[in-house]
C-alpha cells in the first residue's frame, strides 16, 4: 500500500502543514549536530538530551536543537555497535531501556536499506504542524477505531517526519502518512483530502483495523509495508510513547536526514529540489548538511 517508511523511506505534505511551530521557533539552528567520541562524554550528553526534552520547564527556543542532537547521537551509534554498547553500559538506568529501544528501530530501518543512493530526492521540506494539533488527530483517529495514538504518531514519524517532507514516493505514495492513491480511493479509507494531516492520519487508522489492526497490529502494520522490520520499528517508537508521552516532543524535533552514498546527510526545512540532485553537488551547494568531518570537543552541552 504505501512506501518503505521514509524517514526511513519517501513522502509528500499538504499546504495546509506550512504553519508557525507551536513548540520551536522558526529558525532552526542550521548546524549539523556534533557527537563526541568518547563514550563517557557521549553517554552523558545523551542522559542530559533525553532528560531535558522531557522537562516541562526546558524553554521552547531549546527543543529543537536538542531533538535533532538526539536524532543525530542514535543515527550515529546505530551504525556504531562497539561504542553504542560502550555508551549503554555507562547510561543511566532510567535511559538505557530508551537508547536501546531507538538504536533497535534504528537498525531494523537500515535492514530495511538495499543500497544508499548518490543523489539527493526531489522532495521540499516544510514545517510539520503544531504538535498540539497532532497530537490531537492522532487521539481523534485512536478513539474512533481503537488503534492506539501510539502507533499512529510512529507511522507519522517513520513515513514523512511528522509531514516535514513534502513530496511524492517513488510509488506514488502521497500525504503526511504515505498513501497511494489506489488505497486512499478504498471504500471505508480515504474522506477528504489525501495530503491533508488530520485526514491522512483518520485514514491510516482505518487502513490498520481493516488489515487486522486491532487484533493484531503487526499483522495490520504488515499490510502498511510488506516488511517485518517496519512492524518492528513502529512499535519500538510506539513503546516509548506509551511508557512516556514526553517522548513525542523529542520525536517532534527530529529532523529529516538522508542516508547517502557520502553519509548521513540533513535536509532542513526550506530544502526544495524539483528533481533528484546528486550528493556531490548538493554537498559543494551546502557543505553544512553533511556530517562533521571530525567529532567537536565544544559542542557536548545542551
Amino acid at each position: 500500500m504505501l512506501s518503505a517508511g521514509m524517514a526511513a523511506s519517501a513522502v509528500a505534505c499538504s499546504p495546509v502543514q506550512r504553519q508557525t511551530l507551536a513548540l520551536a521557533p522558526v529558525a532552526v539552528p542550521r548546524r549539523y549536530p556534533t557527537v563526541p567520541a568518547e563514550p563517557a562524554r557521549l553517554a552523558a550528553l545523551l542522559a542530559k538530551l533525553e532528560t531535558s526534552l522531557r522537562d516541562p520547564a526546558t524553554p521552547s527556543s531549546q527543543l529543537p536543537d536538542l531533538g535533532h542532537r538526539q536524532q543525530v547521537i542514535y543515527r550515529v551509534l546505530s551504525e556504531d555497535r562497539r561504542r553504542s554498547a560502550a555508551v549503554l553500559d555507562l547510561l543511566p538506568q532510567r535511559w538505557r531501556s530508551v537508547a536501546q529501544r531507538h538504536l533497535a528501530a534504528r537498525r531494523a530501518f537500515l535492514a530495511m536499506s538495499k543500497r544508499r543512493p548518490s543523489t539527493v530526492p526531489a522532495w521540499r521540506i516544510i514545517p510539520p504542524q503544531p504538535l498540539e494539533t497532532l497530537l490531537s488527530h492522532y487521539r481523534k483517529a485512536a478513539k474512533a477505531t481503537g488503534i492506539d495514538w501510539e502507533v499512529l504518531a510512529a507511522v507519522n514519524l517513520v513515513e514523512t517526519g511528522m509531514g516535514r517532507i513534502d513530496g511524492v514516493s517513488v510509488a506514488n505514495a502521497q500525504g503526511p502518512m504515505q498513501f497511494l492513491p489506489s488505497t486512499w480511493a478504498e471504500r471505508g479509507i480515504g474522506q477528504g483530502n489525501i495530503r491533508d494531516p488530520h485526514d491522512a492520519i483518520q485514514a491510516a487508522a482505518r487502513y490498520l483495523v481493516r488489515r487486522g489492526g486491532l487484533s493484531n497490529i503487526r499483522r495490520g502494520l504488515w499490510g502498511y509495508n510488506n516488511s517485518d522490520h517496519y512492524g518492528e520499528a513502529v512499535l519500538l517508537y510506539a513503546s516509548l510513547l506509551r511508557e512516556d508521552p514526553r517522548a513525542l516532543v523529542g520525536l517532534y524535533h527530529w529532523e529529516i536526514h538522508y542516508n547517502s552514498d557520502r553519509g548521513d546527510l540533513w535536509l532542513p526545512v526550506g530544502y526544495a529540489q524539483l528533481k533528484p540532485l546528486p550528493v556531490e553537488r548538493y554537498l559543494k551547494l551546502f557543505p553544512g548538511h553533511a556530517p562533521p568531518a571530525r567529532v567537536s570537543g565544544g559542542q557536548d552541552a545542551p
